[in-house]
């Protein structure tokens, strides 16, 4: 941690003293409440930028631009609230802004837990920090004002997943459950917080479903099963993918199943499914698992999770569509991804699902020449989005029997959300929004050597009754 400095006349000036102190050098102390993601800056260096506060400006706070030779010596925030000693950097200005600016040559920091009172120890440190014992009392100053005070850390400005609307920056409180590169210098992460992602407005027409189906996922990189068995069986698992001018990001310096914030991410639709793009100046800091926000979040989930009803889209609410029964309504529903990651290769299931997308797509195509029906239907959820079939007698009960084509494509239009004018004719097959229904799911297997791999699903002890 370096020797003790031979200089110990310098003080900490207050961020509102700070600003004034234009080109001068200065020592700062104060509350850590976002964090940049490091990336490769224009020249040589490693950059990342946080903010912090104190007493004195406790919001907006201040920017501390940090500049080195690798990603691994800029600051590695833990937790939101942690607390930052920072020596002679230098105040800047860019247009309206004023910022501190941490100079590699002479300036240094040290981060400590904001709130261990009990171990006034850095966690890191530049190799120019000289730990000093008068130090401490500011390090104190702080975790008291901010247990008496309850400063805003940023965590008001924050949305869930049910609250995301196309095309729109948000913040996101959320939790990282996975990470994989899924091409070169091309990043996912794999976040949750519990809640369900809106149904999307399906913009595809059904006779495109032969030569360009409805993906299963937003992009083209199927999980192993092994990763999919990981994530929560309940709530939307969004998958945010980093842009293509952002591939120099320290995206390995994000850490799994750690609660963060996300500042000024951007949602978009992809094939009637959900993903959001990190942008180039998404800022992120964790946040510990004892943080009220995040215990709320928790109890939420739990109290969903443990409710006999709670695994239905919260979108479904108060009760789906009544234009499907199943043969065991009293049976606990559970969610797609629930199914995908059972142990079991066979499985029965309960579900609530929407229907987007149907092959074949005309009625009159729904049985083979010999009479017999088979139909791959597209069935998503906010955890999933698979492929189930209807084939032979669960078919039979599916549409009560074999009714006439122009009752099929009644039925049809009705399970895809498509709209029929006064005498029946088909108005729009472009733009769906198909209700959510009951239906039972079967999982079987067609090659015994490669159950998983030739796993597939089924639609049983389900009728439509349209």
């Amino acid at each position: 941690m370096g020797r003790r400095s031979s200089r110990d006349d310098y003080k900490f000036l207050q961020i509102i003293d700070a600003r004034a102190a234009l080109n001068q050098k200065v020592n700062l102390i104060g509350l850590v409440i976002e964090t940049g993601l490091p990336k490769q800056s224009k020249g040589t260096d490693c950059f990342c930028s946080i903010r912090v506060i104190d007493e004195s400006y406790p919001s907006p706070g201040i920017s501390i631009n940090f500049f080195a030779e690798t990603m691994d010596k800029l600051p590695q925030v833990l937790t939101v609230g942690d607390i930052i000693q920072l020596s002679q950097v230098v105040m800047k200005t860019h247009g309206p802004d004023i910022y501190a600016l941490f100079n590699k040559k002479f300036s240094s920091f040290a981060i400590f837990d904001g709130k261990n009172n009990s171990n006034l120890l850095p966690y890191q440190w530049s190799s120019k920090y000289h730990a000093r014992e008068q130090d401490k009392k500011s390090i104190l100053g702080l975790m008291k004002w901010l247990v008496d005070h309850k400063i805003d850390t940023g965590l008001t400005d924050l949305h869930s997943l049910k609250e995301i609307r196309e095309g729109e920056r948000f913040n996101l409180l959320c939790k990282i459950v996975h990470i994989c590169e899924v091409e070169k210098d091309k990043w996912m992460l794999l976040v949750w917080d519990g809640t369900d992602t809106p149904p999307v407005t399906i913009k595809t027409k059904l006779e495109e479903e032969n030569e360009n189906p409805l993906p299963l996922q937003p992009v083209d990189f199927t999980l192993q099963r092994d990763i999919l068995c990981t994530l929560p069986p309940l709530g939307t698992v969004l998958r945010v993918t980093v842009d293509r001018c952002n591939e120099k990001l320290g995206i390995n310096f994000l850490k799994r199943n750690r609660w963060v914030k996300l500042i000024n991410i951007r949602c978009e639709f992809h094939t009637a499914l959900w993903h959001a793009v990190l942008m180039p100046f998404t800022r992120v800091c964790y946040l510990s698992n004892e943080d009220d926000i995040v215990l709320q979040r928790m109890r939420e989930y739990e109290e969903r999770r443990k409710s006999k009803w709670g695994w239905m889209p919260l979108s479904s609410f108060p009760w789906p569509s009544d234009i499907t029964e199943t043969d065991y309504a009293n049976v606990p529903f559970v969610s797609l991804m629930r199914a995908l990651a059972n142990p079991m290769v066979v499985g029965k299931f309960h579900c609530v699902v929407r229907v987007v997308a149907a092959f074949p797509w005309l009625a009159e195509d729904f049985r083979s020449p010999s009479g017999v029906y088979r139909i791959r239907l597209t069935l998503e959820d906010p955890t999933a989005r698979i492929h189930a079939y209807l084939y032979k007698e669960d078919a039979e009960q599916f549409f009560d029997g074999y009714p006439s084509v122009y009752a099929l494509t009644r039925k049809r239009n009705l399970l895809l959300g498509i709209s029929e004018d006064g005498d029946g004719s088909e108005m729009n097959d472009y733009f769906r929004n198909p209700p959510w229904i009951r239906c039972c799911l079967k999982s079987y297997h067609i090659d015994e050597s490669d159950v998983w791999g030739s796993r597939n699903f089924r639609i049983f002890a389900t009728t439509l009754k349209a």
